[in-house]
């Protein structure tokens, strides 16, 4: 039966605001012996995860309609909310169906949770999942296998038996062809912004962090069809890339303000997990290698990443601008997320000198008043306007 957008997006809305992860709990409940990993943001091979047979389960804070009781008492004030609210939401039970969970190289703050998280569900498997912080292949390539293979065997004792690479290799094959339905989503985004908004398409691309990538895959090709047979009325908005916002997540009213403000968001670093490798992953020879060299070789750039050449630092942005036509960047960092404050700098210099303008804002997942950076972001399309007319 052929969906309308609305109906698509107000199914990935209920995904988005459901914190007791429905979804995901009746996915474990329908067959026996069910597994579900979850994992925090940025990037975990959830191919591997899914060659065993489990859901990997995204963890994305909990956003702006989530009290955050308890998890106050765990972190300082000048931390940012991810940690507390992921904390809040185990503490309160809502991720009490979970069989481990996974937290990967991102900061300080995301490796002291693993930590804790260990002391608060002994019982539960978790695992703080490093990855190599240089990127050659003897060194950083050897590691980075090393640290894939503790996982499988990780996997292989949660799931009771053993991980093919034939599992492996169907895995990837699947999460290709997610990773290039997201792509061609992101494509269609920036040609006809207007018809497929930024606030649409990150809650579509975000219900796959609940959902089977296989009913993931098929929802996104609903919803690319569905956008591509309506049609939308063009705004006289500027075409923006918003970057800054990789691990805690924007509350949704954020990206509808900036939406408001007349900003077309064509580009952005929302859960890179879902677009983290670039290009499909080869299903010959070896996975766990493929997998490793894709993650050297073939993947996307970001302040929670090493950068080896340093002369490439910030250049990601650039070509970004680019390849989605976009008119300038906006900085939306989450307030004392250490890696992206002390990148946008040395970022802001490499705008520079491509005269590409920009603003920088800071945000929380709760952030509940939107009409300051509504109005920041009005001031900018405004301003690229008058550059762009002068």
């Amino acid at each position: 039966m052929t969906q309308s957008t609305s109906e698509i997006v107000a199914r990935c809305e209920a995904l988005y605001e459901d914190l007791s992860f429905t979804a995901a709990r009746e996915w474990k409940a329908a067959k026996e012996g069910r597994k579900v990993i979850g994992y925090m943001p940025v990037y975990v091979p959830r191919e591997l995860i899914h060659a065993a047979g489990m859901l990997p389960l995204g963890i994305m804070g909990g956003g702006d309609n989530l009290e955050v009781v308890h998890g106050d008492a765990y972190y300082q004030s000048y931390i940012c909310r991810i940690p507390r609210s992921t904390i809040e939401l185990g503490i309160s039970g809502r991720l009490d169906f979970v069989d481990g969970m996974l937290f990967p190289s991102i900061c300080d703050v995301i490796r002291n949770l693993s930590g804790m998280w260990k002391m608060l569900f002994p019982d539960t498997y978790s695992k703080y999942f490093d990855v190599p912080q240089t990127y050659k292949d003897e060194i950083g390539g050897t590691f980075y296998i090393g640290e894939m293979r503790e996982l499988l065997r990780d996997l292989e004792q949660i799931a009771g038996h053993k991980i093919s690479d034939d599992e492996i290799r169907n895995s990837i094959t699947v999460y290709n062809a997610n990773r290039e339905l997201v792509k061609e989503l992101y494509t269609l985004r920036a040609q006809v912004p207007w018809q497929a908004p930024a606030s649409e398409a990150y809650l579509v691309i975000r219900a796959g962090l609940v959902l089977p990538v296989e009913e993931h895959n098929v929802l996104l090709r609903q919803y690319i069809d569905a956008v591509k047979a309506e049609d939308r009325p063009i705004k006289d908005n500027s075409k923006v890339v918003v970057t800054g916002m990789f691990c805690e997540q924007p509350p949704l009213n954020l990206i509808k303000s900036l939406e408001l403000s007349g900003c077309y968001v064509v580009d952005d670093d929302f859960m890179l997990v879902s677009r983290w490798l670039i290009g499909d992953v080869p299903t010959e020879g070896d996975p766990v290698y493929n997998l490793s060299q894709a993650f050297l070789h073939h993947s996307m750039s970001t302040a929670a990443k090493y950068e080896p050449n340093q002369e490439e630092k910030g250049q990601f942005l650039v070509r970004a601008v680019k390849e989605s036509g976009a008119e300038g960047v906006i900085f939306a960092s989450t307030s004392f997320c250490d890696p992206a404050l002390l990148d946008r700098p040395m970022l802001q210099n490499v705008l520079k000198e491509a005269d590409v303008p920009f603003i920088a804002f800071k945000y929380a997942e709760n952030s509940g008043q939107m009409q300051p950076i509504r109005e920041q972001a009005g001031t900018f399309v405004d301003s690229i306007k008058l550059w762009s007319a002068a």
